[in-house]
Order: structure tokens, then C-alpha cells, then sequence
């Protein structure tokens, strides 16, 4: 090994006390740096604590703590008596893969293995910058760095609390938070104990699936419905069958009609914003919905995700708050839309129900406990009222903005109904054409629409198409495009 090398450390590590990073671990990333760009070159012998100290004009156990975690991350070796020396474990790592042949994995499987085919959908990717989805917010509007600040402020208290802090209070702490904002929000009466926070919506119909689905269990869902919880209740081994919708939702008569008491185990249904239609369910059906489901003894899954995205609030519209959850499961979202990484949904029901559905969460994984801290912290400082606003604001004028634009270019092509929740527009085209044929057009002048947003059928052309990830530019972009392929295709027709 070699004799200590004098090394000009202020050369490569520039110290900025304005930053929130600590002084140490400037030192650290910048000697990174220096390794992987070769100023430091593997089994160089550094010099000692006190001259880098002097070099840098730091405090000794800076450089200490500096070197000590270099050593932790295998960036430094320390030998007794000896010195500290560079080292790369990046450059051993690639030396041992290079020396090493690497057979990748067969085309296909030498063995048998369950394919699915029920949760077949297609995996698009698009490169265009401009695009549809089924309905989205648009993550632009509340900035990241506002969000992390306070994820931040939960790492920096847990730092300081030591290893032994019980992360389980964040959870806790969240429930309540989360339980005061919903009966402030949405008038329940419920407390931590009646929700299950769950990361992802599809976890949510996973548990949903193993706690009340057995094989050829009986599941209503709307003529047209939505994909997600269809896939994942079919896979469980439910028969999924389809109910007639019209203007005034789900047709509850055709249920009556028939379905016999005991055939069916549950009715999966959005009634505030059916997807994909948007159409809501009215307060009749709503009232025949939950009599029946006590008389033929089924479950009432409901939907409201879109609650947050509801410009007309009326609490009473909801249908747990009607018969206090006795045949009701709830499915909510918090924070939809935030970030997608600090969003949370959640299940409201029987409480022994959602005791049985916390175990699953140890198989598809618990919410991130620093995260749902976190979550807490932005409803008890109130500033998720304030990024509510906001996003609703926008949400409505996009969405007068958006119904403006349908009526000026495509008024004579389509027709349309202003949404009153969700972040979606449903348009039947009043001509005949291929949806896939249109898709095609639109994305050869660079304007992507998936699958999903596209329904055809015998008696349907339609497109669900969501509104809110685009300003004002963006939609004017977008239904440019979108009348200029229609109008191409009549005219090949």
C-alpha cells in the first residue's frame, strides 16, 4: 500500500453551510465523488483526521464522523496501526461481474406455472407529451417540495428519538387525524377503530377479495364498470354479472327482477360517479339499492374515491352514512390529489371485518408508518384544507374549460354531460366510427389516448376522457387533435 499522499481536499470538497445536508455529509458525497471520477484512486492512504480537519477548516470529529460513515458505506478501510486507505467497492463489484460469465434466464419457463388471463389488460407506453387517462389530477399543482417537508420533519424527530421509538404511535396518530378529517369532510361519526388505511386501491380490492369472495360467488357490477376491481374479483373466483344502467345509475328493478334472496353476495357500485359514464345513482335507487341488499341479504360495496373530486358535496348522498355501514363497505381516498407517493385509501366497515383485513396487510404490505405520520402532520396543521382548495379550484374551471372546448369543435359529433364529480368526461360519438382507427390518428399527430378510454360496442362508441393533468394549453392541444383525426376519419369513410 502506499505512504499517505497529500491530497488537496478543498479542491474536490466545497463546504456550503446554507445547506440543510450536514457538514460531514458533504464531505461524504463530494469524497464519493471523487473516488468515482478518479481524483481518489483505490489504495491511496489518506492522511490523518487532524490535517483534513485543518485542510477543510472543520471541526476534527466532523472528519471523524465524515470517515466513519465512508467506512460504513466501504468507500475507506481503517487498518490499526496502519492508516485509512481509499477504497471503490463500485470498480470490485463491476471486476467480480466482468470476470464472471452471466447466462440470462430461458425465453420460457422449463415448468408449469398459473396464467391468468382474466387480469390480461394492455400495457401501454407512451412517448407522446401530450395524452388522455381515464381520469387524473394533475400532479403539477401542489409541488413535491412542499409535500416532503413534512416527511422530512417525521425522519428528522425519529433521528432524534432514537432506535427504540415506537413507529406504531404514527400510525396511530394518523387514524386519528384521518378519522377527525373524514367526519369533518364527508359526516361520519366513527373513530380509528371502524378504517383500515391501505397504500394502494388495488390492495384494497385484494383484501376486499379474500375477506368476502369464494368460488363462484355472485358479484353485481354496472353493464359498464370498471376494469380494476372486475379483474381482481374475477380472479378470485367470483361470477361477475352485469346490471342495465340509464340516466338514474344502476337499474335496481332489473336486480328484483332477476336475482333471487341468497344468489347474490355483493353489488360493487360508485353512486356518486360511475365509472365510466359518470352517471350517479339517484336517491330512489339509492333507497331500493339498501332495502334490498337487507331483504336478499348481499353486501353493498361502495365506491367514493372520488369524493375529493366531488364539486357538489352533499354528505347525505353517501350511502354508509344512510344505514351506518350495517351492509356497507366503504372504499375512500385521502390526498388523491397529492403526489401519488403520499396518497392513502381506506376501508370503513364492521370493526371484526377490518381486523381480519389488517392481516393481509403483512402480506401486500402496511402503509409506510413514516408516511402515514406524515399524512397526519398535513391534516393537523391544516394545510390539506388549503391544498384541497386549491386543487378543487382548478378542477372546476378545467372542467367548464374542457366542456367549453367539446361544445365549440365537436358540438355537432358528440354529446356529452358535465360530470358533477370525478375527473372525467363521457362522450358517445353520434357517428359510427373505430375508436381504434381514431386512437391510431391521433397518436400519428401526437396525441396518445389508452385503451382504457376507449368503449365500443354494438350500441356504444364512446371515450372516457379525463380532464384535470392538463392546463388550459394542453386541453386546447388535445381536442385540436382529437377533432382534427375524427373529422379525417368521416371523411375516409
Amino acid at each position: 500500500m502506499s505512504s499517505p499522499v497529500i491530497i488537496p481536499f478543498q479542491s474536490f470538497v466545497k463546504i456550503d453551510r446554507r445547506k440543510k445536508d450536514a457538514v460531514y455529509l458533504q464531505i461524504v458525497y463530494q469524497f464519493i465523488n471523487a473516488v468515482k471520477s478518479n481524483l481518489l484512486e483505490n489504495n491511496d492512504q489518506l492522511p490523518g483526521s487532524r490535517i483534513i480537519a485543518e485542510n477543510l477548516q472543520v471541526h476534527r470529529k466532523t472528519v471523524i464522523a465524515a470517515l466513519t460513515e465512508l467506512q460504513d458505506q466501504g468507500w475507506v478501510e481503517t487498518i490499526p496501526n496502519v492508516g485509512t486507505f481509499v477504497k471503490n467497492p463500485e470498480s470490485s463489484l463491476s471486476t467480480t461481474f466482468q470476470t464472471k460469465t452471466f447466462q440470462h434466464p430461458p425465453e420460457k419457463a422449463p415448468f408449469d406455472f398459473r396464467k391468468e388471463f382474466i387480469l390480461d389488460t394492455p400495457l401501454e407506453k407512451n412517448k407522446e407529451q401530450l395524452y388522455f387517462t381515464d381520469g387524473t389530477p394533475d400532479y403539477r399543482l401542489i409541488k413535491p417540495e412542499e409535500l416532503v417537508r413534512f416527511y422530512t420533519s417525521v425522519v428528522r424527530r425519529k433521528k432524534h428519538s432514537g432506535p427504540g421509538t415506537n413507529m406504531n404511535d404514527g400510525s396511530l396518530f394518523f387514524r386519528d387525524q384521518l378519522s377527525y378529517y373524514l367526519n369533518l369532510t364527508r359526516g361520519f361519526h366513527i373513530s380509528r377503530d371502524f378504517f383500515l388505511p391501505v397504500a394502494s386501491l388495488e390492495k384494497v380490492h385484494s383484501i376486499l377479495a379474500r375477506l368476502i369472495i369464494n368460488e363462484g360467488d355472485v358479484i353485481l357490477v354496472e353493464e359498464l364498470s370498471y376494469f380494476l376491481p372486475n379483474m381482481i374479483y374475477s380472479q378470485a373466483g367470483a361470477q361477475l354479472k352485469t346490471i342495465p344502467i340509464d340516466e338514474e345509475g344502476m337499474d335496481i328493478n332489473y336486480i328484483r327482477n332477476h336475482f333471487k334472496e341468497g344468489e347474490i353476495r355483493a353489488v360493487y357500485i360508485n353512486t356518486k360517479c360511475q365509472y365510466p359514464t359518470t352517471v350517479a345513482l339517484s336517491e330512489k335507487r339509492k333507497t331500493q339499492l339498501l332495502a334490498m341488499a337487507e331483504e336478499y341479504q348481499f353486501i353493498v360495496i361502495e365506491d367514493d374515491t372520488d369524493f375529493e373530486f366531488s364539486l357538489v358535496r352533499n354528505k347525505k348522498e353517501i350511502l354508509l352514512r344512510k344505514k351506518g355501514g350495517n351492509r356497507v363497505i366503504y372504499i375512500g381516498s385521502f390526498g388523491k390529489f397529492l403526489d401519488p407517493g403520499f396518497q392513502m385509501n381506506f376501508l370503513i366497515g364492521p370493526k371484526d371485518l377490518l381486523g381480519e383485513g389488517a392481516k393481509y396487510l403483512n402480506i401486500f404490505g402496511k402503509p409506510d408508518a413514516m408516511m402515514e405520520k406524515a399524512l397526519g402532520e398535513l391534516i393537523h396543521q391544516g394545510d390539506i384544507h388549503r391544498y384541497q382548495r386549491k386543487a378543487t379550484k382548478v378542477i372546476s374551471e378545467r372542467k367548464d374549460f374542457f366542456a367549453q372546448l367539446l361544445n365549440n369543435i365537436l358540438k355537432d359529433h358528440v354529446s356529452f354531460t358535465i360530470p358533477s364529480s370525478g375527473l372525467a368526461f363521457w362522450i358517445q360519438f353520434k357517428e359510427k366510427i373505430s375508436l381504434s382507427e381514431l386512437q391510431k390518428k391521433s397518436k400519428e399527430k401526437g396525441l396518445f389516448i389508452p385503451m382504457i378510454c376507449l368503449y365500443q360496442n354494438r350500441t356504444v362508441t364512446a371515450l372516457r376522457l379525463g380532464f384535470a393533468h392538463l392546463n388550459v394549453q394542453e386541453m386546447e392541444e388535445a381536442v385540436g387533435i382529437l377533432s382534427e383525426a375524427y373529422r379525417e376519419l368521416v371523411l375516409e369513410k
